[in-house]
């Protein structure tokens, strides 16, 4: 029997690549912790338990982050289903006012306790990259709705940072709970001017630290304010209602460990961030159009430059340099202080292009959607799978948010119209899941 997996894994080492892509780790030996893998033998605690080792380390990171930090080892999933609950148990109340650019997880959540989910839009300049919440919009937002909690996504996939301290204070004087999807963001708080949510006045916020941090891959954070009322024990519950019964062990000492490198990790990143800055003035001189307020994150507009995303990302892989993410518009670069000496070779092949004239097909204009059913019922409803030409007129089914990365064309519960089959083909989207309604013959 052969192991795909691991076959492909270890080959892909082997050519020693740069890996400009998650985990925060690159590949370096960093963490010297796989070896010991184990489980909840007697003295090693219980992830879900309030106490032991778990709940001592989980101290340490609380220390480092500043507010009450707890382990994930199924990632910013696992935390994002959990916020929602706590939420949803705080108030009583099931509306959820989120903005569009979600992960798929938060629409897991929504279905699992059948959340009453209203959106917050992008702007119209902003087609499917970004989805800028400002204070005056969340306020006009909230006079007509009384939700548990408004939810965001900061940073976004392509490196945009959110007006997060606006958005807890228009929150705070609403009596709202604000949520922060900051998957992308743990090392936000160890900048020279801190920019973490929880350092901005959010409630509740997950960080994926294995994005960017030295964590093996499903290690993430919960942080929960000092200023609610949850006790150890509730938020533990929240995670376990939806986490597996058997953590990795690997995972839960990658984020001890990381403990250790966060106590220097100030230096280290301030240190790193002028080459970053660069690297970055390097592209625009070139000729390079750069977006994005994230540091550590590379997002290049292609199109101006005369290619498309997927072209620069093949130029990469050519020199064994893997992005995180290429569509037709954008090529984006995961950097982490590990990258300090793999810069080099990234400008160079980025500079080795020559700027062309300039591609002018832009993203079909975005529009919404009506939400026909819940996000519940069309997640649970039988459904089919068919050509997208084929599913105008019918309900997107499943969790499935086809995103071109950050807000999604169409989500589950919504009547896909011709419009948007258009939009999903830009962006190469060929078939999709769809609810079987009365009188639709399943194919």
């Amino acid at each position: 029997m052969n192991t795909p997996i691991r076959d492909f894994v270890s080959a892909y080492a082997a050519r020693d690549p740069v890996r400009l892509h998650m985990p925060g780790h690159k590949g370096k030996p960093v963490l010297g912790c796989e070896p010991f893998d184990i489980t909840e033998i007697d003295g090693a605690g219980n992830l879900y338990a309030p106490d032991g080792i778990v709940a001592e380390s989980e101290g340490n990171a609380s220390r480092l982050f500043g507010c009450r930090t707890y382990y994930s080892a199924e990632g910013s999933s696992l935390c994002i289903r959990a916020m929602l609950l706590l939420a949803r148990q705080s108030t009583g109340r099931s509306t959820v006012l989120a903005a569009r650019n979600v992960h798929r997880a938060f629409l897991s959540a929504a279905a699992l306790l059948d959340l009453d989910v209203r959106w917050l839009h992008p702007q119209p300049d902003e087609a499917y990259q970004s989805c800028t919440i400002t204070p005056d919009a969340l306020e006009n937002a909230l006079r007509s709705v009384k939700p548990c909690a408004v939810y965001i996504t900061s940073p976004d996939y392509l490196g945009n940072l959110a007006d997060v301290a606006a958005i807890a204070q228009v929150c705070r004087d609403n009596g709202v709970l604000l949520l922060v999807d900051n998957a992308h963001g743990a090392y936000l708080h160890f900048l020279p001017q801190p920019c973490h949510p929880m350092d901005l006045g959010a409630d509740l916020c997950c960080d994926s630290a294995h994005k960017t941090l030295p964590v093996l891959t499903g290690g993430a954070y919960l942080h929960v304010s000092p200023r609610l009322g949850f006790s150890s024990r509730q938020v533990k519950d929240a995670l376990a209602l939806f986490g597996s019964t058997s953590p990795s062990y690997l995972i839960l000492q990658s984020l001890d460990l990381a403990n250790l490198y966060l106590e220097t990790y100030a230096a280290r990143l301030a240190g790193f961030l002028p080459r970053m800055t660069a690297l970055r003035d390097a592209l625009l001189a070139h000729g390079y159009s750069l977006r994005g307020s994230e540091p550590l994150k590379l997002t290049v507009c292609a199109k101006p430059f005369g290619y498309t995303g997927s072209a620069l990302a093949g130029t990469l892989m050519q020199n064994d340099l893997f992005c995180e993410l290429h569509d037709p518009d954008h090529l984006v670069c995961m950097v982490t202080p590990e990258n300090a000496d793999d810069l080099p070779r990234l400008r160079d092949a980025l500079l080795s292009l020559p700027r062309r004239t300039p591609l002018t097909d832009s993203p079909p204009a975005y529009r919404t959607l009506p939400q026909t059913v819940s996000v519940r019922e069309a997640c649970l409803a039988p459904r089919e799978t068919l050509p997208t030409e084929a599913c105008v007129g019918r309900i997107a089914a499943g969790i499935s948010a086809t995103c071109p990365p950050a807000v999604p064309i169409v989500l589950c519960g919504e009547r896909i119209d011709a419009d948007a089959a258009r939009r999903l083909a830009y962006y190469g989207v060929r078939t999709c899941d769809v609810l079987i309604e009365s009188g639709a013959k399943p194919e």
